[in-house]
């Protein structure tokens, strides 16, 4: 298959958007930008679709699918029930980083919830998104376009490396903002429950609601018996080639072991890989050093993540050693993701 690249700027964006969004009413798949990672989306509505996104990922067919909307009255479309919760969240947050799990109308197809009777549904804030999610058709699946496992792409070239010969195109409008996967909720209990940290944090949801907002206790689990309620809940994510391994304690200590490990690979003949913050980042020796920015900056941090994954991809390095980024709010979605790439490795000192 010859994917074609379809470059968007302020010049030329209607007729580019109207010829991605042709491929999706005729049943093809397109990956497109959104704030947060770039999606790869398909009629939600098409269960033939569905089949061809998790085809192209290699991704489970038991891990759901997000379905994209423009408009919160879509929502009522695709639910048995949006109650008042969904729509305060709603008017909170979106467009925006937060999917919100309900239940599914029975015109969504099971092939888009991974079989489950809920369904998780988000409004992207992203003008690209957006103009091509209402020129589709309205409901456009999107989970990440990137090969299952693989750190999520935050450019259009990273989805030329996963994607490339797999679908038929990709829509080019530059990085993408945010950086990390939006904050999914699940609404159909008696409480609101984090199934994915994001963006948006625990407070955020608490502060709207004017109530607590639970963590699902399956996020610090791993249990591939137990079947996901939400996208990456239960497969390994986000992992470069590399083994990784997380290095957890006082920032000095943790310094020192990485510097005196990296020091063993290197003189080993291996390829040494180091993810740190700009504070540690002039101390350490190693064929890649990477610095995600100022710890304090959480969210430079999340925006640079992924593409610092790949890049030790890029450096063929033989292990990864990465300091922890332990702080509140946003800080809390980047652990998640750190702790799904070194598939729960991590080194207490």
């Amino acid at each position: 298959m010859n994917t074609q690249i379809i470059k968007i700027t302020e010049n030329h964006m209607e007729s580019e958007i109207e010829e991605a969004a042709e491929i999706i009413r005729g049943g093809g798949l397109v990956a497109f930008p959104t704030e947060t990672v770039y999606g790869l989306g398909g009629n939600a509505l098409n269960p033939g679709a569905s089949a061809d996104i998790y085809a192209a990922k290699g991704r489970p067919s038991d891990n759901p699918l997000i379905v994209h909307v423009a408009d919160f009255e879509s929502v009522y479309k695709i639910t048995k029930e949006a109650g008042d919760t969904a729509r305060i969240l709603a008017e909170a947050f979106w467009p925006g980083p937060l999917t919100m799990i309900l239940p599914k109308s029975d015109i969504v197809p099971k092939e888009t919830t991974g079989g489950l009777d809920t369904v998780a549904i988000r409004m992207p804030n992203h003008p690209v998104a957006l103009e091509l999610i209402r020129r589709s058709g309205g409901y456009i699946a999107a989970p990440s376009a990137n090969v299952s496992g693989r750190p999520s792409p935050t450019t259009a070239q990273h989805v030329v490396e996963d994607m490339d010969g797999r679908i038929p195109a990709i829509i080019d409008a530059g990085p993408v903002g945010i950086g990390i996967e939006s904050t999914i909720v699940d609404l159909t209990g008696e409480e609101v429950q984090i199934l994915r940290p994001g963006y948006i944090t625990p407070d955020d949801l608490s502060r709207v609601l004017g109530r607590r907002v639970s963590i699902d206790p399956a996020l610090t689990q791993v249990d591939k018996d137990v079947a996901p309620k939400a996208p990456g809940m239960k497969y390994r994510h986000y992992a470069p080639r590399a083994q990784m391994i997380l290095i957890e304690g006082d920032a000095r200590e943790v310094a020192a072991y990485i510097g005196e490990k990296a020091l063993e690979a290197e003189s080993g003949g291996k390829r040494c890989g180091i993810l740190c913050a700009d504070d540690t980042a002039g101390s350490y020796h190693a064929s890649c050093v990477l610095s995600l920015g100022e710890r304090e900056d959480e969210a430079a941090i999340a925006r640079h993540l992924f593409a610092a994954l790949r890049s030790f991809d890029e450096q063929g390095v033989d292990v990864i050693y990465s300091e922890c980024f332990n702080g509140g709010g946003i800080g809390e979605a980047v652990m998640n993701r750190l702790l799904k790439a070194a598939a729960h490795q991590v080194i207490k000192l």
